[in-house]
C-alpha cells in the first residue's frame, strides 16, 4: 500500500496557488506585545499557556519557502511565537513554540473576534495560506470583521522544532524510486527503505517530539491559541485535513465553539484502508472528467474518446517505471512523480491545461512540465529547497491513524486501489511492502472513531460532489455526527470555500458573521 497515495490535502492548493499572488502593502504595523488571556475555561495547570503574553512584529523572519518569503512581505501583517508543553501530559517540562500569522480586521469598530484556519495536510502551513488570502479576505466582510489568523501546527514549517526526517537530496532520490518491484526481494527492498526512514526521523527529530506531534496535541494547542487571542469562543475555518482538527477540537470543547466552518470533510470513522480506497476512486472520478474535458480539444494528449483514456494513460507513463525521463537541469521523471503531478492536476479544473500539455510532452520524451506539478505536491522549490510538509504529514499519519502491518491486508488494499484508479495501476501485481508507519518509532495516539459532540453550536460542512480527495459522503457524515448543517457544492475540485465561488463564499460569510445557516438542502454551482 503507497503512503503517498493517502493524500489528505498535502498539495495544499488553497494556499500553495496563491502565495504567488501580487502582494497588498497595508500600513506597517509596528511590533507590540500583547496579553489578552485567559479567556474561558483554563485546564489545571495550563494556567502560564493560557495566560500568555504574545509578542507581534514582522513576519518575514517566519518564512521557510520562496512564496512565503514573498507572501510574508505584506507590512499589513504580523506573527509571533504561541509557547505549548511538548506533552500535555507534563505541562511543566519540554516547551516548544507554534508560529503564528495575524492579518487584523480591517473595521476594528465592528471587530467579532479571530478567524483560526488550518488548510489541510497534515503538515500545511497556515501562515502561509493566511498571508495568501490576506489581500483577498481583507476586501470582504470577513476580513472587516475578523482578524484573520493562521497557525503553523507543531512540527510544521516556522513552528519549531520541526518533524526532520530526508535532506533534499534524499528526497529527490526518494521519488525517483517507483518501488514497482512487487516480487518479495523487491518487498524486502522497499520495506528496509521504509525502516531506514523512519531510523532517519527518529534520529533528525527525536521520538519524544515525534510521540506528540498527533492531531491529539493540535487540538489542545488551538484552544491555547484562542485564549492568548482573547477569544473567549473558537471560530474556525478548517480545510480537508483541518476538519478532522476542527471535529476533534468539537468534541474535546464543545462548549469553547461560536462558530466552525468545515470543508472538503474527512471521515473520522474511516479505516486507513477504506480511506485510501475511497480516495482513490475520488481521483478515478475526477480523472474521467478531465478525460471528458481533454477529448473536446482540438488536440488532447489523450485522445478524443474518453473510454480509452486509462490505457493511454498507462501507455505514456508505464514506461517510466524503468525508464525515467529527461526533465531540463540534470533532473529526471519517475513514473511515482507523474503520478503524482496527475494527482496534483486532479485536484483543480485551473491545473487540466497543465496536466494535458506536460502528457503531450512526456509522449515526446520531455517530463519537465510533469515534474513542475510533482514539485508543486511534494513542496519543492526551485531552489531545490524541500518544505517539511511531507515530513510532517508522514510524522501525523503514523501516530493518527490505523497502521495496516499484515502483509495479506496490504496486498488486498493495494489491490482494491489498483481496481478502483485504474489510470494509477503501473502494471506490476499488488504489493505487500508495508509502509512507513509500520516501522514508525513510536505507538499510534488516535484512532478513526466518530465524534461524539456535547452540547456544540450549529457548524457548517461544505462538501463537494466531485472531491477527489475527500469523497463528497464523508461531509455528509461529519455534518450529520456534528450536528451541523450541510451545503453541498457541485463542481469536480478539493474544496470551495474561498475560491472565487460567490454562491459559497455568501453562505459560509454570513454564517461566520452572523450565524446564520443557510437552508436545509442548500446546493452551490460554479455557474
Amino acid at each position: 500500500m503507497n503512503r503517498l497515495l493517502l493524500v489528505l490535502s498535502a498539495v495544499v492548493l488553497l494556499g500553495g496557488a496563491a502565495c504567488n499572488a501580487p502582494v497588498h502593502e497595508a500600513q506597517p504595523l509596528q511590533p507590540h506585545t500583547e496579553r489578552k488571556g485567559p479567556v474561558g475555561p483554563v485546564p489545571a495547570g495550563l494556567e502560564r499557556y493560557y495566560g500568555q503574553t504574545l509578542s507581534w512584529g514582522p513576519c518575514a523572519p517566519y518564512a521557510r519557502t520562496d512564496s512565503e518569503q514573498a507572501a510574508y512581505r505584506n507590512t499589513g501583517l504580523e506573527c509571533a511565537r504561541l509557547e505549548v508543553p511538548m506533552d500535555y501530559a507534563a505541562p511543566q517540562g519540554q516547551t516548544i513554540t507554534i508560529g503564528v500569522l495575524r492579518k487584523p480586521a480591517t473595521d476594528p469598530g465592528q471587530r467579532i473576534g479571530s478567524l483560526v484556519m488550518n488548510p489541510g495536510g497534515p503538515g500545511a502551513s497556515g501562515m502561509g495560506t493566511a498571508a495568501s488570502l490576506a489581500s483577498t479576505v481583507s476586501q470582504s466582510e470577513l476580513g472587516a470583521r475578523f482578524d484573520l489568523v493562521g497557525f503553523d501546527p507543531r512540527g510544521v514549517g516556522a513552528s519549531e522544532p520541526t518533524v526532520h526526517c530526508l535532506t533534499d537530496q534524499e528526497r529527490d532520490a526518494e521519488r525517483l524510486d517507483s518501488d514497482a518491484d512487487t516480487s518479495p526481494s523487491g518487498v524486502a527492498q522497499t520495506e528496509q527503505e521504509e525502516r531506514d526512514h523512519a531510523g532517519k526521523c527518529a534520529e533528525r527529530t527525536s521520538t519524544k517530539m515525534l510521540a506528540n506531534v498527533g492531531t491529539r496535541e493540535v487540538i489542545k494547542d488551538i484552544d491555547v491559541l484562542r485564549s492568548a487571542l482573547g477569544d473567549e469562543k473558537l471560530t474556525y475555518l478548517g480545510f480537508s485535513y483541518g476538519t478532522r482538527i476542527g471535529a476533534g477540537y468539537a468534541e474535546n470543547f464543545p462548549g469553547n465553539v461560536r462558530a466552525m466552518v468545515l470543508d472538503g470533510a474527512i471521515d473520522p470513522g474511516q479505516s486507513t484502508s477504506d480511506q485510501l480506497v475511497a480516495q482513490g476512486a475520488g481521483f478515478q472520478r475526477a480523472f474521467n472528467d478531465f478525460a471528458a474535458w481533454c477529448a473536446k480539444r482540438q488536440q488532447c494528449s489523450l485522445g478524443h474518446d474518453p473510454s480509452h483514456a486509462v490505457a493511454v494513460f498507462q501507455q505514456i507513463t508505464r514506461p517510466l517505471v524503468n525508464r525515467p525521463a529527461p526533465a531540463g537541469t540534470g533532473r529526471e521523471l519517475s513514473y511515482k512523480d507523474a503520478s503524482m503531478a496527475a494527482i496534483q492536476a486532479l485536484y483543480a479544473p485551473s491545473l487540466w491545461d497543465q496536466l494535458d500539455n506536460g502528457l503531450a510532452q512526456l509522449r515526446e520524451g520531455d517530463g519537465r512540465s510533469l515534474l513542475s506539478l510533482a514539485d508543486n505536491y511534494y513542496s519543492r522549490g526551485s531552489s531545490g529547497r524541500y518544505s517539511n510538509t511531507t515530513d510532517a504529514f508522514d510524522a501525523v499519519h503514523c501516530v493518527d491513524d490505523q497502521r495496516v502491518e499484515d502483509p495479506a491486508r496490504v496486498r488486498e488494499a493495494d489491490r482494491r486501489y489498483r481496481e478502483v484508479a485504474p489510470f494509477l495501476d503501473n502494471g506490476s501485481p499488488p504489493s505487500a511492502a508495508r509502509d512507513l508507519c509500520a516501522f514508525w518509532p513510536v505507538p499510534v495516539s488516535g484512532e478513526p472513531t466518530q465524534p461524539q459532540v456535547g452540547a456544540l453550536p450549529p457548524v457548517l460542512v461544505i462538501s463537494t460532489t466531485g472531491d477527489p480527495a475527500t469523497p463528497y459522503v464523508s461531509g455528509v457524515k461529519l455534518a450529520q455526527a456534528l450536528h451541523g448543517r450541510l451545503l453541498t457544492f457541485e463542481g469536480t475540485q478539493h474544496t470551495a470555500f474561498l475560491q472565487g465561488i460567490s454562491c459559497v463564499d455568501d453562505a459560509a460569510t454570513n454564517y461566520l458573521v452572523d450565524l446564520t445557516l443557510p437552508a436545509e438542502g442548500a446546493r452551490c454551482t460554479s455557474g
